[in-house]
């Protein structure tokens, strides 16, 4: 096995676009200069989640989780960096050189890689018997055809065939290298209490089950067999690499078309969605038979505003269509349900009719979830009082979980007429409804707090903790003895490092040479300040953060600026020279061609000097951001995501000027902090030491003073130095 090379890395991290990978798991829409979606780590009901394309990173400002496009691969689908490196790179047609990997990283690797790998192989396994064998296309594909399945949907949903052999599939397996470990940890094959290993799927028509980045996760197999004793269906059980609450069949195939329309429709089975997808409505998903869950319902509402139920209308479908209701209600996804005419499924009613036919019986026979509730459960209760109140309480709980409080009121309006009740009294019902969940849910948040309070107090403390309530004049410290100002001020600091720290501030001169001028950046100029004063970082985030800045700028930059600008300076000269060809084409005057040159000359400087500074401005970002480091990757994207702007009306404000104001204020909030601390350190030595030693507590009050006095200046110029090119 194989690792990939850093150059390579390089080659697709540049050709990858954030918002173009993420959009394949969550829908975006543009908002100002970064894009909003729902965030698919949490159950979100507003968009929080913010990516932004320039910065290549995302963040959700609900839940915090933050990273790049590798982290987010890693964190939403469970890939290792490389799968996620190898994802990107089969997205974008690039060509992967790879080398050897160690034994480490082999060990490391190995298990999800090979589960992957003896799946794939699996799902082409029973492709090809399908299609290359007399009992696959005498059993498995007449089965297909005989529901009317075309050869077209059977190669989009990889569809295929197990022989009704006890070993077919292990046998081809291992002598293609594969092991029984992962052949019967993925649930392909089930080794009994004998030990002799079998085929799970044996006599089964196949459907692959795809994960969203379409990898294949997991198998279902349907029996052919007349046999009662026999299931109809088997699924593969869960593992390492599949996880049946997260994962929905078809979405995979389906995903692109639900974005497309911001509605998904959900049916119970495999041939449900296959048929739909053969008959054109492709924003189709199945639940697969089992019940729906909330990673499933988050999945939807990644891509979808509305969510249609299609079922049978039987009284099996009318309970299924019953039963998911509250999760999507609580979603805040707009909810309806079809009954399909009696005797139909979504199969067989999608076989008769053309796309055209089932979207107008969809659109037709709709019914909003309280319509569908109130005409199901009122009907079942006829006219007894006891069966009506449970009905009618039903009904209004699922009312409360709707977010929306006018929406509620409608719905609520709607249920008063139809179960003739009147308004208000419904509403008291609804709002003590709403009550108990609200103090529900605020004992379970306290419930939770306490007993993170006290997973706390059962740990040691750390030393140098302060473990005692502080009184106002002590520092309030974290872990590893840092007050919360010096952390904040540290915080603060390096935000200003990873967002802008190879960014052009000014020119200073050196005593070694009084006419050339050095440029200094961000970093130059942190850096200068803390080595004066000897002051380095605590915390331990903040010092690696400001160590690996530092290799990074002193290190690549000067020679990546260099060649970035010989390629700037050449765009320059073919943008000057395309467009005086141009002016010199439209045969002006020679004060027009001059007028017209010399804004054309002025237009090239400008947009080579905002590429430049741009450049500069996310280097040590983008460098960072790079590193096969997941907690660093997410501490810099969490540090330089950008709060949503939700007005456009606010001042623009010179990035340069912007710096050279606010960077020395947060340099020396820094060493305030710092002051302040050793202010409150000499304070309590003062106390300590005994007033028959003289020397020892002059020393000490000459230090505290001379402390105060510095701090005291700080307080007195904080916010109003700036930062002036001087000799060093």
């Amino acid at each position: 096995m194989a690792r990939i090379d850093k150059a390579t890395i390089d080659r697709i991290l540049d050709a990858t676009d954030i918002v173009d990978v993420v959009s394949d798991f969550v829908s975006l829409k543009k908002h100002g200069s970064s894009y909003l979606g729902l965030c698919p780590f949490h159950n979100d009901r507003s968009p929080s989640f913010s990516v932004s394309r320039s910065r290549g990173i995302f963040k959700c400002f609900s839940c915090g989780k933050a990273g790049n496009t590798v982290s987010f691969l890693m964190d939403l689908e469970n890939m290792t960096y490389v799968e996620a490196i190898k994802w990107l790179a089969r997205k974008y047609n690039i060509e992967i050189q790879e080398r050897e990997l160690t034994s480490a990283e082999r060990q490391a690797q190995a298990e999800r890689e090979s589960m992957y790998a003896v799946n794939d192989f699996a799902m082409s396994h029973f492709e090809r018997t399908l299609a290359d064998t007399e009992d696959g296309r005498d059993i498995g594909l007449s089965y297909f055809h005989e529901r009317g399945i075309g050869d077209a949907m059977i190669r989009k949903f990889h569809l295929g065939y197990a022989l009704d052999v006890y070993d077919d599939l292990y046998k081809k397996a291992v002598a293609a290298g594969f092991s029984d470990k992962y052949l019967v940890d993925t649930g392909l094959c089930i080794r009994n209490d004998r030990g002799k290993i079998y085929d799970r799927f044996k006599g089964r028509v196949i459907y692959p089950v795809h994960s969203l980045s379409g990898r294949v996760v997991a198998f279902g197999g349907r029996t052919l067999s007349k046999e009662k004793t026999v299931a109809k269906y088997v699924n593969s059980p869960e593992s390492v690499i599949y996880s049946k609450s997260n994962e929905l069949y078809g979405m995979y195939q389906a995903r692109n078309a639900i974005a497309r329309k911001k509605k998904c429709i959900l049916v119970e089975g495999y041939m449900d969605v296959i048929s739909m997808h053969q008959a054109g409505v492709e924003n189709v998903v199945a639940s697969s038979g089992t019940s729906l869950t909330d990673g499933q319902v988050r999945m939807i509402k990644r891509f979808a505003d509305t969510v249609t139920l299609i079922y049978d209308s039987d009284h099996a479908g009318i309970k299924a269509a019953l039963r998911g209701i509250n999760m999507f209600v609580a979603a805040g996804l707009a909810l309806r349900i079809v009954l399909l005419p009696e005797g139909d499924d979504p199969d067989s009613f999608a076989q008769h009719h053309s796309s055209a036919e089932v979207e107008q019986y969809i659109a037709e026979h709709e019914q909003d979830l309280i319509s569908f509730k109130v005409d199901v459960l009122m009907r079942e209760a006829d006219a007894d009082p006891r069966s009506r109140t449970e009905a009618i309480n039903d009904i209004l709980t699922t009312i409360s979980l709707i977010p929306d409080v006018v929406e509620r009121d409608l719905y609520l309006d709607r249920c008063s007429t139809k179960v003739g009740v009147s308004f208000n009294t419904l509403a008291a019902q609804l709002g003590r409804f709403i009550t108990r969940r609200a103090e529900e849910e605020a004992k379970r948040r306290n419930q939770q707090h306490d007993r993170r309070q006290a997973d706390l107090q059962s740990q040691a403390p750390v030393v140098g903790d302060v473990v005692d309530v502080p009184s106002d004049n002590v520092p309030v410290t974290s872990a590893g003895g840092i007050s919360e100002p010096v952390r904040r001020a540290e915080h603060e600091l390096i935000t200003y490092v990873l967002r802008h720290g190879a960014y052009y501030l000014c020119d200073v001169y050196t005593d070694d040479d009084d006419t050339r001028p050095v440029p200094m950046t961000v970093i130059d100029y942190v850096k200068l300040e803390l080595e004066r004063d000897g002051v380095t970082f605590s915390h331990p985030d903040m010092l690696a953060l400001w160590q690996l800045a530092c290799e990074i700028r002193f290190g690549s930059y000067d020679r990546d600026l260099a060649d970035n600008d010989k390629r700037l300076q050449q765009r320059r000269e073919r943008a000057i020279a395309a467009g005086q060809s141009e002016i010199c084409d439209e045969g002006l005057d020679m004060e027009t061609i001059k007028l017209r040159e010399d804004k054309l000359i002025a237009d090239a400087d400008a947009d080579y000097l905002a590429a430049t500074d741009e450049f500069s401005d996310n280097y040590i970002q983008q460098r960072m951001l790079r590193i096969d480091d997941r907690r660093m990757v997410e501490l810099v994207a969490g540090m330089t995501s950008e709060p949503v702007q939700l007005s456009k009306m606010y001042p623009k404000v010179d990035l340069r000027e912007d710096l050279l104001a606010k960077l020395p204020t947060a340099v020396n909030s820094l060493k305030g902090a710092i002051i302040k601390d050793d202010i409150y350190r000499l304070e309590q030595q003062l106390r300590s030491t005994p007033v028959d030693d003289v020397a020892a507590l002059e020393r000490v009050m000459r230090e505290l003073y001379e402390k105060k006095l510095i701090s005291m200046e700080f307080d007195k110029n904080l916010g109003e130095i700036v930062i002036t090119p001087h000799r060093h």
